[in-house]
């Protein structure tokens, strides 16, 4: 999860704040229901009114950047639920807010066109008419250059025509030019608010942040509730946002209504290998080839199930002639990283970094630029203002709570292991990844700059957490949060929760910082897409994890090796067990058996034995990884 750029957007921030603020003001959130009177209905609907008017005069004029409106959104949210807002509704009035600022954008620009239009009558009609049976020609035999080309040539002739916006966007998409796809599509649903096909073509170009596709599939199941792949996307979507049990549930529905559902039947392949069941995965991944003989996605996520010999040739083959026959950006990435592992199982190591580099050139092309200095600025700050003395003295105020366990690091350095080893104990759970603390750290950035968070602020913040993850396992004892990018804001979580326990994983730089680069990460975390990026993430990771170290009172923190741990798994897990105050349980040395969803990608090496091959791999690759080397020094 990158979070570099958002610290620098202040006045997007503040005025997120301000508008949260007016708006529980104006539908008296501190006290009235959400749910209640004609009356309070009605007061929240004006608040709403005037939310949306200020914003209208204050934001959009700003013309926000992506990270900006991230720092608007995430502020104007977390005020939200400072005032008292219910977290869920909170969600829908940001959600509410941000479409209303797109749709504006779009209307615009719509209009711009409209004003731009040329001709009428019978010869321009028949004139138009030609020009986008010409787009739609080049649409269907794959030409999407020519045929965007044409589509908006067509829009700025004659606006107004969604379907024709909605087919310019997915000619955009289809070229990986995904900014221009998603105005497209916003313009196409501003129009016509009921078009389904729109809404379902935005949700899959966001669906790397569910909580912008969700609503998106759902107002279009609304709509249409068989919807071919809607419910299937609102699958997946479920899926990569951690909830498994909606996920199956919605990937079920959707094959009951197609069975031959190829999205549906892809996304129960990914459920059954979170789950570990690596063979029914295989299985359903084989159906999903049946039908979609080479769907990219599915042939890349056979590397998933199973370590892969030179017997898989034939795989191999074909996951290069996918690669090669011009597939979008999107469908080509996950292949190249899948031919990346299958050239090191069979220590083809110069193919295997060959496939490597080119999906992160890939995905380098359409991230935004990791900011070193903005991530070391950040690290100065933090280190400023949470002294060993400044923590000393916040003796009170924490939450007194021990349930959270805070399992982190860098990224590969074996968060997955030590959080399924733990959550093999009958007393421990484990949540995964939670981009709660991030989030936190967005909504509050001035002060923690700055300051100490305040006490009203730290106490709400750990009445929600709290809630989060007691919300999964009620009758936990300990709770394994394995975050590993939560090892910037420990400052933060030590003021919210003194008594919790820290983990940090330590590994061999350059295997960690190479293992990052072999894996198919969010292109949020733009770092590990090069690795000049990567040695500099690394060292101001270091740089903050020591100053945790020396500035959090003795015995908060244990550092474990993973090279330590593979050598000697049962010391190392009685000293994991001890630090946590959990009796020895044989179950954790079997952790490999314990059967729990993981979705991290470490979902098929957590369900192996402990092994050591990966110590030292980084000599496979030593004449490739030139910027790593230096961090052997």
């Amino acid at each position: 999860m990158m979070r570099l750029k958002w610290f620098n957007a202040r006045e997007a921030a503040d005025l997120g704040v301000a508008l949260a603020d007016q708006f529980a003001a104006a539908a008296a959130l501190r006290t009235a229901p959400v749910r209640g009177s004609e009356g309070t209905r009605k007061e929240h609907a004006s608040a709403l009114e005037q939310l949306h008017e200020r914003a209208d005069r204050e934001v959009r004029p700003l013309e926000m950047n992506f990270y900006q409106k991230a720092r608007f959104a995430n502020a104007f949210k977390w005020k939200l639920i400072e005032n008292g807002v219910e977290s869920g509704l909170a969600d829908d009035l940001t959600q509410s807010l941000i479409l209303h600022l797109a749709q504006g954008q779009t209307r615009v620009a719509a209009d711009r066109r409209s004003a731009g239009a040329q001709g009428s009558g019978p010869d321009a009609t028949s004139k138009n008419n030609a020009l986008l049976a010409r787009a739609k020609k080049a649409f269907e035999e794959g030409d999407y250059a020519q045929a965007a080309e044409l589509f908006d040539e067509f829009v700025s002739l004659v606006p107004g025509r969604a379907d024709v916006l909605n087919g310019l966007g997915v000619a955009l998409y289809n070229l990986g030019r995904y900014q221009e796809a998603e105005q497209r599509y916003r313009e196409a649903i501003d129009i016509d608010p009921e078009f389904a096909e729109a809404l379902v073509n935005l949700a899959a170009l966001l669906q790397a942040n569910p909580g912008a596709a969700e609503p998106l599939l759902r107002r279009a199941l609304k709509i249409n509730p068989k919807y071919p792949g809607a419910r299937a996307m609102l699958g997946l979507i479920f899926l990569s946002s951690g909830q498994e049990r909606e996920a199956k549930v919605a990937l079920r529905k959707a094959l009951k209504v197609s069975p031959r559902d190829h999205v549906a039947l892809l996304g129960l392949a990914h459920v059954a290998r979170v789950e570990g069941r690596f063979d029914e995965a295989q299985s359903l991944l084989k159906r999903t080839l049946e039908i979609r003989p080479k769907m990219p996605t599915a042939w890349a996520s056979l590397n998933g199930t199973r370590k892969m010999t030179t017997a898989d040739s034939d795989w191999f083959a074909t996951a290069q002639e996918i690669a090669g026959s011009g597939v979008p950006l999107w469908d080509e990435v996950p292949l190249r990283f899948a031919m990346g592992n299958y050239c090191d199982d069979i220590k083809d190591y110069e193919h295997a970094f060959a496939n490597f580099r080119r999906g992160n050139e890939l995905l380098k092309s359409v991230a935004v630029r990791y900011d070193r200095e903005a991530h070391a600025k950040i690290a100065d700050d933090l280190i400023r203002v949470h002294t060993r003395e400044t923590l000393a003295s916040m003796t009170a105020g924490g939450s007194a709570s021990a349930k959270p366990i805070f399992v982190l690091g860098m990224p590969r350095s074996g968060t997955s292991l030590t959080e399924q080893i733990i959550a093999s104990h009958p007393a421990a759970k484990g949540i995964g990844e939670q981009d709660y603390w991030l989030k936190a750290a967005r909504a509050f950035e001035d002060e923690i700059r700055q300051k100490i968070l305040d006490l009203s602020a730290r106490k709400k913040l750990a009445e929600n957490y709290l809630r989060l993850i007691e919300r999964r396992f009620p009758e936990a004892l300990r709770i394994v949060d394995k975050t590993p990018t939560n090892s910037d804001f420990l400052g933060l979580i030590h003021t919210v929760f003194p008594n919790a326990r820290i983990i940090h994983m330590r590994r061999d730089p350059v295997d960690t910082c190479l293992s990052c680069y072999f894996r198919n990460f969010s292109t949020a975390q733009s770092f590990t897409l090069d690795l000049a990026d990567l040695a500099n993430y690394y060292r101001t990771y270091r740089r903050l994890m020591d100053h945790w170290s020396r500035a959090l009172p003795a015995g908060a923190i244990l550092e474990v090796p993973y090279e330590g741990l593979v050598a000697d798994q049962e010391t190392w897990t009685r000293k994991i067990l001890d630090f946590l105050g959990l009796e020895w349980d044989e179950r954790c040395l079997a952790f490999h058996e314990t059967k729990r969803s993981v979705t991290t990608a470490s979902v098929w090496q957590v369900r192996q034995r402990m092994y050591r091959h990966s110590v030292g791999r980084w000599r496979n690759y030593e004449k490739f990884i030139g910027p790593l080397k230096g961090l052997r020094d």
